[in-house]
């Protein structure tokens, strides 16, 4: 099965963790991956998104994602920007914590996680990402929890492993928020 992702929102919302996370999960299951990050010109709060393919179906050809088959946003810009690459069946994950606005679209499934209401909940609004990242993966199987966790301890390393396990924890709070 092949994965193509987009992940967008402003600088400093873990935009490019996730797709970082989702590559090295993929890579540690050993299978084809991709990760193309885009920043706009600013350095915080400016735009950011990043392209993620993951697939066991052999190479990937382009590092460009033009037709979704989920979408993770953010921010509300994100949403009028992103939203129509989600190919119909495919997946469109929305902070309703940030975006009020709700899709048109009735080909694809819409998924409204309160991303930063849950990570305030846990006591660390940085892990709103986490949240989104383990309700994109409870809905669409892409990678494995466990192979999260490899690439958290990969990307961390040992100055940052004890934010593994809050980390861990948001993720499955994400999935439980799609799958109850």
């Amino acid at each position: 099965m092949t994965h193509q992702i987009v992940i967008a929102g402003f600088g400093g919302q873990g935009i490019m963790t996730m797709g970082q996370l989702l590559a090295y999960a993929g890579m540690l299951e050993g299978k084809e991956v991709s990760w193309l990050p885009s920043y706009g010109p600013e350095m915080r709060g400016g735009t950011a998104n990043c392209h993620v393919i993951i697939t066991d179906e052999g190479a990937v050809g382009s590092p460009i994602v033009t037709d979704a088959t989920a979408v993770i946003v953010m921010t509300r810009p994100s949403l009028a920007k992103f939203e129509p690459l989600t190919v119909p069946k495919g997946h469109l994950l929305i902070n309703s914590s940030l975006i009020s606005d709700k899709s048109k679209r009735e080909d694809i499934e819409v998924l409204y996680v309160s991303a930063n209401e849950i990570a305030d909940e846990m006591g660390d609004t940085r892990v709103a990402n986490m949240v989104m990242l383990g309700a994109y993966l409870a809905k669409t199987g892409a990678v494995a929890a466990k192979s999260i966790e490899g690439a958290l301890k990969k990307a961390f390393g040992e100055k940052k492993a004890d934010l593994i396990p809050l980390n861990m924890e948001a993720l499955k709070r994400g999935a439980d928020c799609v799958s109850a």
